[in-house]
């Protein structure tokens, strides 16, 4: 492993991206930020590729920025960074393909920015960019310090994303959005200072991550600061009962948007429930279990319950994950190998899954001009398709076995009955109930009788996905089936992680029985 800082470039290539998109203008803007994009995406594989499993925190830079505080300009990535580095990664570059020309179209009510000079497909592609660059940040920053600056920083392009570009409403959803975020950064930022507090009390200051997971940290204290982490993570996972902007967020912005937002920006809170609450506060993770279990099942039912009732095509797809990160952070809290392994899987799968499905809801609301769900129908007669590949994504968000999700939610769900096996049971309903809100959606959607008055063939309603939707969405269902036949590559990142994090969570998990019966009993089986 050399010595260039592969993690800086990765974080710089974006932001020049984003800096470089609005000087070409509007007619070179997609094509630059793709490249951008795809530059990032061949760091990460070149990244992954010298990457070893076993090794831990990898490609580490360290270089100090406040001494006064303890503050470090520090990265590095581990099998989770390195995941959701790469879907990342691998998110963008679709998103700015599937969203070619709508923000310059406007079609099915998406527009452009109401009337301050950064509408259009370069204010669209160079935000996006820069979110992407600093989600980036998020995942592999190991100093506190530097994690809060660019964890508060990814609603800045967040904002403008959902308030820019969207139906009518995205400005009040932005300004929701923003509010909740703000209140769990402000609620962050005690802990924060806490830590220095802590950590100056013990010898010289730090917010290095390594240096924090160290510390003896009092049980008061840390129950308390656990505290703070724990609720700005569960306002940007988002969990119930802080979930309320997300239905909002996702029904008013465009699909792009809400790819990055439900795909990528929400899987901070996960990310940092794993990194920072189990990693720095073990003991207090551990207090806290009955009452997040509890937040976790509660968001499972009653996400799904939401998604049934639903009209709008995208809202359902929000409140949907609603109910997906209550088994994340079911997996995280069951505090198992498996259920941590299954988090992890469950964080990479949704995003796929989700993504696709967003994606793909977006091409059939512009060919059908609403995203009401009873004024559509009838849509597989004029775009099979998309309706094979809407299928295809809706089966996956059910767990469908033989697509990846489905792994994730089976590790889930066995360490939630081996916690108890109540817990497991009431987790179980989230998936009957979720095969309830995918196939009468899809019934809604895409079958039955097609109206005589949108099957004119001039119509943008009876023209099947192009060439170009189809390649942007293929990855990710591609993805989905093979990962669902062969998670192993995802297993090899994960599974050391978590080996390694319950062992410092102290959690030893009960060895499996596979000895062999002694031949007498063997006989009396028989």
């Amino acid at each position: 492993m050399s010595d260039f800082p592969w993690l800086t470039v990765m974080l710089l290539v974006p932001l020049a991206g984003a800096a470089l998109v609005p000087v070409v203008g509007a007619a070179l803007a997609r094509q630059v930020g793709l490249v951008f994009s795809l530059v990032t995406l061949g760091v990460g594989v070149a990244v992954a590729a010298q990457y070893h499993a076993s090794d831990g925190m990898q490609f580490t830079e360290t270089y100090d920025w406040i001494s006064a505080f303890g503050v470090h300009y520090a990265l590095g990535v581990d099998g989770l960074g390195l995941l959701m580095v790469l879907l990342t990664a691998v998110l963008v570059p679709i998103v700015i393909a599937a969203s070619w020309k709508d923000a310059d179209e406007g079609e099915a009510g998406y527009g452009a920015l109401d009337g301050n000079g950064q509408g259009g497909s370069a204010g669209f592609i160079a935000w996006t960019l820069a979110l992407e660059a600093l989600s980036l940040a998020v995942f592999l920053a190991t100093d506190v310090f530097l994690f809060y600056i660019v964890f508060e920083a990814t609603l800045i392009p967040a904002y403008f994303l959902i308030g820019g570009f969207g139906r009518a409403g995205r400005s009040a959803a932005a300004v929701k959005f923003l509010l909740f975020q703000l209140a769990g950064g402000l609620v962050l930022l005690g802990g924060v200072i806490g830590l220095y507090v802590v950590s100056a009390q013990q010898g010289a200051p730090s917010y290095l991550l390594s240096d924090l997971m160290s510390l003896d940290i009092g049980t008061t204290a840390g129950r308390v600061l656990f505290v703070t982490f724990f609720v700005a993570f569960a306002i940007k996972a988002p969990l119930f009962p802080v979930h309320t902007w997300l239905a909002d967020t996702t029904e008013k912005a465009t699909p792009g948007t809400s790819v990055l937002l439900v795909c990528v920006l929400d899987k901070i809170g996960t990310f940092g429930m794993l990194r920072f609450c189990l990693g720095i506060f073990p003991e207090a993770s551990q207090w806290a279990t009955p009452v997040v279990i509890a937040l976790a099942l509660v968001s499972i039912v009653y996400g799904a319950l939401l998604a049934i009732g639903q009209d709008d095509l995208l809202r359902l797809i929000g409140l949907t994950s609603l109910s997906h990160f209550g088994f994340i952070v079911l997996g995280i809290f069951v505090f198992s190998s498996q259920g941590g392994t299954g988090a992890v899987l469950y964080m990479v799968n949704h995003g796929l899954g989700t993504a696709a499905l967003f994606l793909l809801a977006g091409y059939a609301i512009k060919r059908r001009g609403t995203a009401s769900i009873a004024a559509m129908g009838g849509q597989e007669k004029l775009t099979p398709v998309l309706a094979g590949l809407m299928l295809v994504a809706g089966l996956a968000t059910l767990g469908l076995p033989g697509l990846s999700t489905f792994v994730s939610e089976f590790l889930v769900i066995i360490s939630a009955f081996q916690y108890h096996w109540f817990v497991g049971a009431v987790a179980v309903t989230g998936i009957v109930l979720a095969a309830i809100y995918v196939l009468w959606m899809y019934q809604r959607t895409m079958t039955g009788p097609t109206p005589e008055a949108l099957a004119d063939p001039a119509l943008p309603s009876s023209r099947d996905v192009s060439v170009r939707e189809i390649a942007a969405v293929a990855p990710l269902v591609a993805a989905l089936v093979f990962l669902g036949f062969y998670p192993t590559p995802l297993l090899d990142a994960a599974n050391p992680y978590i080996g390694d994090l319950m062992s410092h969570v102290g959690v030893t998990d009960a060895p499996p029985d596979v000895t062999a019966p002694a031949a007498g009993h063997a006989e009396e089986a028989h």
